[in-house]
């Protein structure tokens, strides 16, 4: 049979650059910086220059869900959501449902998931690998139903969470100074909780300083994962030792030794429960935002239940600058 299509048909269609839909949290710091006007055209300007279309909606976090969902559901463009963690995370109940890769413009301080993507450097260099990446599946966890990317923390984490967004409005002149009143703060007013929990079919009972936990595992002082679909939690619990055995922790965090701390104990598993003994409600965080909820926590494990854009890997390099200390206290 003879080929029919036009040739001119063809050309044209092959000359159309990628189309992206990037919703981005208004609210952002990197948004309020840079002026909405100015950010929107730097996105657009960073993919055209390589050698795609992007069309920017500024939104409220109470807005993010529904235009996300009006994204998703227009095929002809890959959704792209622009944000900190926190901002993923509550866009992650309409990303699940969408059966082509998102992709991830990490905005916040922290940006683990974007970390974990090789979605470093300025925000042109990210919007480059965004365009020339490909799709990885990647691992979520659900406490039910309330779902999160990365971490999840009690006890020390938790606190950290709050007095951190109490110290960025009290110092908005500078992160570093707000991380360092945060972290003081939590490090010297840290109040043991009492758990008992279930891993891998493993019930004990502690009394610890923090609990934290990660969907699959982390690594050195980068706090980083090198696979995002293994297939597992990994509970880090710190015992309670003091405001002594709390400073020691934080140090090992910094430096990348956290793992030998005496006090740490870790445990993998792909279910996890956790009871306060302490108090039936208590603070708990899902990759950065506290939430006050009753015991008892169970965490269900989502095997590849998002595909997102990963830079590839031959464009992810080490950071020649260290990380801010704000990477290290993971929330």
């Amino acid at each position: 049979m003879a080929n029919t299509t036009d040739p001119l048909l063809e050309i044209e269609t092959q000359a159309q650059p990628r189309c992206f839909r990037v919703i981005a949290n208004a609210r952002a710091g990197t948004v309020l910086e840079a002026g909405a006007t100015s950010f929107a055209r730097r996105i657009e300007a960073a993919f055209a220059a390589a050698g795609c279309r992007a069309d920017v909606e500024l939104v409220t976090p109470r807005r993010l869900q529904e235009r996300l969902r009006a994204a998703v559901a227009d095929e002809a463009v890959t959704t792209v959501v622009a944000g900190g963690d926190g901002s993923i995370n509550g866009a992650l109940p309409v990303l699940v449902g969408c059966k082509r890769p998102v992709g991830v413009l990490p905005l916040g301080t922290v940006n683990v998931l974007g970390r974990d993507l090789g979605l470093t450097g300025t925000l042109e260099e990210q919007i480059t690998a965004i365009c020339t990446g490909e799709p990885v599946a990647m691992d979520l966890g659900s406490v039910d139903g309330r779902l999160f990317h990365s971490i999840s923390g009690m006890g020390f984490f938790s606190l950290m969470a709050r007095q951190r967004e109490y110290a960025r409005r009290r110092f908005p002149f500078s992160r570093l100074v707000a991380f360092l009143f945060a972290a003081t703060r939590s490090i010297l007013f840290t109040r043991a909780i009492r758990i008992e929990m279930e891993i891998a079919g493993e019930r004990r009972q502690v009394e610890a300083d923090a609990v934290l936990v990660t969907v699959n595992q982390f690594d050195g002082a980068e706090w980083r994962r090198n696979r995002l679909d293994g297939g597992e939690f990994e509970v880090h619990i710190l015992d309670t030792g003091g405001l002594l055995s709390r400073c020691k922790a934080a140090f090992s965090m910094l430096t990348g030794g956290w793992r030998n701390s005496h006090n740490l104990v870790s445990l993998t598993g792909t279910s996890v429960t956790i009871i306060r003994r302490d108090k039936r409600r208590g603070h708990v965080t899902f990759d950065g935002e506290v939430e006050r909820r009753a015991s008892p926590f169970t965490y269900r494990l989502l095997p590849g239940a998002l595909h997102v854009i990963a830079a590839r890997p031959a464009e992810i390099e080490p950071e020649s600058e260290p990380h801010p200390a704000e990477h290290m206290f993971p929330s």
